[in-house]
């Protein structure tokens, strides 16, 4: 039976967090679709002679573990009946082997994932209605998201600051009896070539067309690349993105399906195709280690099997070596059998992980490179040929956004001394770059480095800071900061250093750690981190620098183009950020906005209104095109004198009262409803199909179209009951 994920939380409505001084008690209330799930899994285990309590082998599934337990105690008197078991695949013997060898709920890991649970409320909890207050309603802080969003905006803010610097480049074009050799200027003397500017290249340029070049050196040497390890969350997550070009969510949703099971040739039956997904460890069982490198003695020649197998560490600190690396549950079930059976995204996930997996047991690929030197007086040139000569596990899994080898091919003939006639030389512009933006793959692999979150936060933490609108993901699919995600992370610095600060965040996980090893005590780490917290929070709930409780404004320097007095200042409004004028209200100039490549802030003209061939049917006046909150309208030329607002109206009265059926807009969309109203409150939310209802002929049909695309078509009388 499944809990159907967690059962139990802290209340939605209040902190649920009691502090006290010697410990820390915490409420946890039923989850609202959860109440007949409990009586369900009690009710069948009052009758059952043991019971196994199994959820994901982490905190968030030890968690679930210990709250139906709790549930289960209440019903079954001996708890020596209750067991808990865990397994890092979803397989008939090892299920087998982990019911024959049950265990206990981990009080260690449940006290981990309740202090990470605390950490996180108190900060979203006591934070984010301040934020509210002080910024914008809607907007929201969170221990591990306020990070996350830091590094976007200081990758931003880099990106706006940074000042190109010019170089050149300057490469030569040889002749070696009938073949041809391009080298790059790379020393003059024993120091680096660094040409800053074009006067610079001209004098290097008119010194090296009268000199006489020859070979001075030939270096051959053979060069290993090695297998990359086998996929943990964060890898899977970039590789996904890079090379399938999925979401970190959509991978983790995909990821989840592969390790519960999908139907293959039997419908009726499916088949766990993947280890568990929520890891930061790239170990391998044996007995996976043995099923790989059987299958590539089997399906390769010999030259592909390493005498012995392939081993990989994490190498870092925070590892929780829980549960192995992500991997095939069974290798014999190639992705070509996948495709046959699963959806298209799933198999190509899978493919994804099986191929990296087997190639992990796989020997390096060998290259051949020969780097030539080309010198002539003071000057050295210098190219490097490199040629593949044993593919190894490039054979099957070869990483397209990995560094691409050299494909310059040096001809067979050169000898050390011999002489070469210059053809030509290529000077070439160049300009240093900024930082590149973050993308979801650039971004997990940052948090992954620095220590923040956790794997099974990745996907989530990205997710939130999208749905707060503090970033919005551009064609490239990278990560932009917006004007809010700007100001939310400005004032969080200013006024809770510590929680975000980076290492600070990382350092916490760590601390989380030693709790589920048992090293540290849950509730010393939470009474020191809310000591200074509340100090902190204290001092941010107070008012404003300017004495004021009223939402801080983000003073620009751009003048307000109509009072000329007062600067302009960002603000966030229902539909989004705009400028306003300081001198509010005896100046009352908006305007939308955008920043430019520099991050300077340019004005953008409101739409004027459109006269249209259309009389007011009020007043004879123009009717005129405008725009407003909720997109564009139709109203009368001659406002204020005359209201009229065009709407569209249905073919057919209101069955309350019988008045006009029009079109209304509100912040949360568009909905129709009687022309009467206050009087009358009739109204039909979703689209209007104009068909009589086949069953109480009822003159329309409400249509809706779900997010899957899913078209259906219902009476909009709920006790006719009509859908299609």
């Amino acid at each position: 039976m499944s809990t159907v994920g967690h059962i139990k939380d802290l209340p939605t409505k209040k902190l649920g967090i009691t502090m006290k001084d010697d410990s820390i008690e915490l409420e946890y209330v039923t989850l609202d679709d959860k109440k007949k799930v409990i009586a369900d899994i009690c009710k069948q285990a009052s009758t059952s002679d043991d019971i196994y309590i199994a959820p994901d082998p982490d905190r968030e599934g030890e968690i679930i573990a210990w709250h139906i337990g709790k549930e289960i105690e209440k019903v079954v008197k001996d708890p020596k009946k209750i067991h808990r078991i865990s397994f890092n695949e979803i397989t008939k013997p090892v299920v087998i082997e982990a019911v024959e060898n049950p265990g206990h709920i981990d009080e260690k890991k449940v006290a981990a994932q309740q202090a990470r649970r605390i950490l996180d409320r108190w900060v979203g909890y006591e934070v984010s209605p301040i934020l509210w207050k002080k910024v914008a309603t809607g907007t929201s802080a969170g221990r591990v998201q306020s990070v996350v969003l830091r590094l976007v905006c200081e990758r931003e803010e880099a990106i706006r600051s940074f000042k190109p610097e010019e170089y050149w480049s300057i490469t030569g074009i040889f002749k070696h009896l009938k073949s041809k050799i391009e080298a790059a200027l790379t020393h003059i003397g024993k120091k680096k070539a660094e040409i800053n500017n074009e006067k610079q290249a001209n004098e290097i340029l008119k010194e090296l067309k009268d000199l006489d070049y020859s070979i001075d050196s030939i270096v051959d040497k053979k060069r290993i690349k090695n297998p990359v390890a086998p996929f943990m969350t964060s890898t899977i997550q970039q590789a996904a993105f890079n090379q399938l070009g999925f979401t970190a969510k959509k991978t983790m949703q995909i990821a989840q399906k592969l390790y519960e099971g999908m139907p293959l040739e039997d419908e009726s039956t499916p088949v766990a195709l993947i280890t568990y997904m929520r890891t930061d460890s790239k170990r391998i069982s044996e007995s996976a280690i043995t099923q790989a490198r059987s299958y590539i003695g089997k399906h390769f020649s010999k030259d592909y099997l390493p005498t012995k197998a392939n081993i990989y560490t994490t190498g870092k600190e925070a590892t929780q070596d829980a549960h192995e690396a992500i991997r095939p549950v069974d290798v014999n079930i190639t992705p070509e059998q996948v495709k046959r059976y699963a959806p298209k995204d799933a198999a190509r996930l899978y493919e994804l992980i099986w191929r990296r997996f087997v190639a992990c047991q796989m020997k390096p690929a060998e290259y051949a490179q020969r780097q030539v030197t080309i010198i002539a007086d003071k000057y050295t040139f210098k190219v490097t040929g490199s040629t593949l000569i044993f593919d190894g596990f490039l054979k099957v899994y070869d990483d397209e956004k990995e560094e691409k080898e050299d494909k310059v091919v040096l001809p067979p003939t050169l000898k050390e001394k011999d002489a070469l006639a210059l053809e030509k030389l290529d000077p070439k512009q160049h300009f240093t770059q900024p930082p590149p933006k973050y993308s979801e793959a650039s971004l997990i692999k940052e948090m992954e480095k620095e220590g923040i979150g956790r794997p099974s936060t990745y996907s989530a933490t990205l997710s939130t800071i999208q749905a707060r609108k503090y970033v919005v993901i551009d064609s490239k699919k990278r990560f932009t900061p917006t004007e809010l995600g700007f100001a939310v992370t400005t004032m969080l610095t200013e006024n809770f250093p510590d929680i975000m600060d980076i290492k600070f965040t990382a350092n916490m996980e760590l601390d989380l750690d030693k709790i589920a090893n048992g090293e540290l005590e849950r509730d010393k780490l939470l009474h020191t981190f809310y000591k200074s917290f509340q100090k902190e929070l204290k001092k941010f709930t107070g008012k404003s620098k300017d004495g004021s409780t009223k939402k801080q404004a983000i003073v620009t320097d751009v003048d307000c183009p109509t009072c000329k007095k007062n600067k302009l200042s960002i603000k966030f409004g229902r539909t989004g950020e705009f400028l306003g004028c300081m001198g509010y209200p005896d100046c009352t100039f908006t305007s939308n906005f955008r920043r430019n490549e520099e991050g300077v802030i340019e004005l953008i003209e409101t739409e004027k209104p459109q006269l249209l061939d259309e009389k007011c049917p009020k007043c004879g006046s123009q009717l005129r095109q405008m725009s407003g909150k909720f997109g564009t309208f139709i109203a009368c030329s001659g406002y204020p004198d005359c209201k009229y607002i065009k709407q569209n109206k249905a073919n057919f009265p209101c069955p309350s009262c019988g008045g006009d059926i029009v079109e209304r807009r509100w912040r949360g969309g568009s909905f129709w409803g009687c022309s009467s109203y206050p009087k009358c409150k009739f109204a039909i939310f979703g689209e209007i199909e104009e068909k009589p209802c086949p069953k109480c002929k009822l003159p329309f049909l409400v249509k809706k179209t779900a997010k899957d695309g899913t078209v259906s078509l219902s009476c909009n009388d709920k006790t006719c009951g009509y859908k299609k």
